[in-house]
């Protein structure tokens, strides 16, 4: 059974920053990209990272870019979402992603990242 459970989350102020895991099990990790999504209160699910199965390819939208850096270890099936300068618009439940071919799309239970002074 497929499972990703995220972890880091929590309260900071502006500019600070934090360390977001999801850690994977029920699949070969290294075989699929991996993304982290954003979801803020009243708005659509936001993709804002993503990074392919040996992480050598990453891609982010320019709203994180700079910001925000995705990394992967296989040898641990962990995928790490570091954010930087926090920005109280970075607020929302941040859940990582993976379509699994053959089986399908699978969620974490998420993250709460708040930003406030």
């Amino acid at each position: 059974q497929v499972q990703l459970v995220e972890s880091g989350g929590g309260l900071v102020q502006p500019g600070e920053s934090l360390r977001l895991s999801c850690a994977v099990s029920g699949y070969i990790f290294s075989f699929y990209a991996m993304d982290w999504y954003r979801q803020a209160p009243g708005k659509q699910r936001e993709l804002v990272a993503t990074i392919s199965s040996i992480g050598t390819i990453t891609n982010y939208p320019d709203s994180v870019k700079g910001r925000f850096t995705i990394s992967r270890d296989n040898g641990k099936n962990t995928v790490y979402l570091q954010v930087n300068s926090l920005k109280p618009e970075d607020t929302a439940v941040y859940y990582c992603h993976v379509h699994v071919g053959g089986s399908g799309d699978y969620w974490g239970q998420g993250t709460q990242v708040t930003v406030s002074s």
